[in-house]
């Protein structure tokens, strides 16, 4: 069972403002990887992480090829940090598209519903399969003995 504790939520969730963006990897069917740093991570509840996609490129193209996504998190200031297995989906529109970007826009993660360019993006949910250490340890784990 994955259970954020109000620690990591509140760290994660103030993330961008403290100066320590989350780093997103995934890899493409073919194992070809992408990283890079995302200052719109919010967490929704007690094992899902959002943020908003405004490339529409590499990423997605990534992820809706091979759903596994790490997520990294890392505040030197507060020593404290946490590597996120996570199984992503991501929307383009509907329900959850239209749910999770107003949670960004009240967290204050995004100014305004469009992008400059009058796209809306994409919503990347993060359904948490382990928690662990920056070091590997697993400290929480979705289902016992899951094998990632």
């Amino acid at each position: 069972m994955i259970q954020l504790t109000d620690d990591m939520a509140q760290l994660i969730n103030h993330a961008r403002d403290d100066g320590y963006p989350c780093i997103v990897s995934t890899a493409s069917a073919d194992g070809t990887p992408n990283c890079g740093y995302i200052g719109t991570v919010l967490t929704v509840d007690d094992d899902t992480l959002v943020y908003r996609d405004r490339s529409g490129r590499v990423p997605l193209d990534h992820i809706e090829e091979n759903s596994k996504v790490i997520v990294l998190f890392r505040n030197t200031e507060r020593d404290a940090g946490w590597k996120f297995r996570c199984t992503a989906m991501v929307y383009r529109e509907g329900p959850a598209f239209e749910e999770m970007t107003d949670r960004l826009l009240e967290a204050g993660l995004i100014p305004e519903r469009y992008l400059p360019d009058g796209r809306q993006g994409a919503i990347v949910a993060l359904r948490i399969d382990q928690v662990l250490t920056l070091f590997g340890e697993v400290l929480q784990e979705r289902e016992p003995g899951l094998r990632w």
